[in-house]
């Protein structure tokens, strides 16, 4: 397999549109990486340029070492997975998957003994004589995966594959290529805008924002530090909780927005006298917002009056959405308490997984 590396890559097109800013990016042998940001971000033109199916304006790509700027799609030894799967509708699952095998003139029993070995691993062997009309979306999705297994490629290339299925057969198709993934001990390369997909998937991910690399990491440490105010709000879901208000000192430090006022524990006091910035955003997630009577013993900040306004029953879990003063926040809740719209409780945030971001800047700095 091959290591990917990307320096100082940028796609700038036509009316000077910047697609991809100066990325940079280091996927090693047998990684499973994931790029993901919202549509437009540049992750797809980012796939492409690794592909060879768009030139790169400025910066190197590496594949296994070796510069492949001007080396031609055929020849970098990559095979790629299209959303809309891309089958030939007047050819059977088996000359689909055997297709660019035969173009670069493989002997028939090498060629049989792939698509065989492939349909084995997908679970497709009954369907090859099948035309893609007759094949479900995920049996399809399959063939398309199947078609890029037979070439056995340094490095395979995913651009949202799962975006055409439904929510239960997306499920299984993650479970499915993680296998894949396991089994081939390949080099993977995943596109998509899902970012429950993305922390269920890599072993890496790439945040992207605008054509900028903003964040790369492993998925709990993207959930657990993220970088900036982009990254914080775009993974985990429910998004996280923003407020944004004013740091006041009354014999301690406090954080101050409408309707609300919170002392902070020393060691963040410290932390964010040591910026002297006074304007913050204060960042926590919905699982980190508790019914005060039904905590234990937390370091949890002091009570805020709170009126539901909607309540989301998710089965294993609920969602609130509430004003507290000005603001509409989530909170995240066991479904063991019946709550109702325009009920009046109090919550508490609990103080070691606050986050503090400045809103200029929008970088995380307590």
């Amino acid at each position: 397999m091959a290591t990917v590396e990307l320096v100082d890559v940028t796609k700038i097109y036509e009316n000077d549109v910047v697609a991809i800013r100066n990325a940079n990016l280091k996927i090693n042998d047998k990684e499973f990486v994931v790029l993901v940001g919202p549509s437009g971000c540049g992750k797809s033109t980012l796939l492409r340029m690794i592909a060879g199916l768009e030139e790169i304006s400025s910066g190197d790509l590496f594949i296994d070492g070796q510069r492949v700027n001007d080396v031609p799609p055929k020849d970098r030894d990559i095979a790629m997975v299209f959303q809309n799967y891309a089958l030939y509708p007047h050819m059977n699952v088996y000359d689909n998957m055997a297709f660019g095998l035969k173009l670069r003139k493989f002997p028939a029993a090498e060629i049989e003994k792939r698509v065989r070995e492939a349909g084995e691993i997908l679970g497709i062997s009954e369907f090859l004589n099948r035309k893609p009309k007759a094949l479900s979306g995920g049996q399809r999705q399959r063939v398309a995966i199947g078609r890029a297994i037979v070439r056995k490629p340094k490095v395979f290339l995913f651009d949202e594959p799962l975006s055409n299925l439904d929510a239960k057969l997306r499920v299984q198709m993650r479970i499915e290529i993680n296998r894949l993934h396991k089994r081939l001990q390949s080099t993977m390369i995943y596109v998509t805008h899902d970012q429950v997909e993305a922390m269920t998937m890599g072993d890496k991910i790439v945040v992207l924002k605008d054509g900028v690399i903003q964040q790369i990491d492993t998925p709990m440490n993207l959930y657990n530090n993220p970088r900036n105010l982009f990254v914080a709000g775009f993974i985990g879901s429910p998004a996280m909780n923003f407020l944004q208000g004013e740091l006041i000192s009354e014999r301690s430090l406090n954080f101050r927005t409408r309707g609300i006022q919170i002392s902070l524990p020393p060691e963040t006091a410290r932390a964010l006298e040591k910026t002297g910035i006074k304007e913050v955003i204060l960042g926590i997630r919905p699982e980190n917002i508790h019914d005060v009577k039904l905590t234990s013993d937390r370091n949890l900040s002091q009570p805020i009056d709170i009126t539901i306004d909607v309540v989301e029953p998710i089965g294993n879990e609920m969602f609130l959405y509430f004003r507290a003063g000005d603001e509409t926040l989530c909170m995240r809740t066991s479904p063991d308490k019946i709550y109702h719209s325009g009920e009046q409780i109090q919550v508490a945030l609990d103080m070691d997984k606050m986050y503090f971001f400045n809103p200029e800047t929008e970088e995380r700095i307590a």
